[in-house]
């Protein structure tokens, strides 16, 4: 019972990256690295810790929420991540997790579509009590248009 108690716990670590960049908190997707490294499987050099987690996400573009009255709390990417066959590995005080993942992006009049396609690989500790990310590489296998997501740099 235990052992599926640390499952639920790092899942829904995999899960809050998906909500809080969907939600367009760019923010909280960093903070969620504070501990770790994030990189991508096709090079790149690897960010660590908080700050430069930030700084790969600042050309995220976001897009005004009408629903939403405030016009920094109401801004998000308009996706959408859809994670599947999330498979939890917890070894003691450290754990391993792989997903897919399909990033669905709608903005302006145009039609909801694929974006972006891949599978992390994540890497996790639990820290007196607490899980927390120390790696994810992100496997970006198929890209569609990210023109609307992220601005070139």
């Amino acid at each position: 019972m235990v052992e599926r108690d640390h499952e639920e716990q790092i899942r829904a670590l995999i899960g809050a990256y998906a909500e809080r960049l969907d939600a367009g908190d760019l923010d909280g997707v960093a903070a969620l690295f504070e501990h770790g490294v994030f990189r991508s499987a096709r090079g790149g050099e690897p960010l660590v810790g908080r700050d430069a987690v930030r700084c790969q996400y600042e050309p995220v573009i976001l897009y005004p929420d009408t629903a939403c009255p405030d016009p920094v709390l109401g801004s998000t990417p308009r996706t959408k991540h859809v994670l599947g066959n999330i498979e939890v590995d917890v070894d003691g005080s450290t754990a391993t997790a792989r997903c897919i993942f399909t990033v669905l992006q709608a903005v302006d009049a145009g039609p909801l579509q694929a974006v972006l396609a891949g599978r992390y690989e994540d890497r996790f500790e639990q820290v007196d009590g607490t899980w927390r990310f120390t790696e994810r590489v992100v496997h970006p296998d198929l890209l569609g248009d990210l023109s609307k997501h992220m601005a070139r740099r």
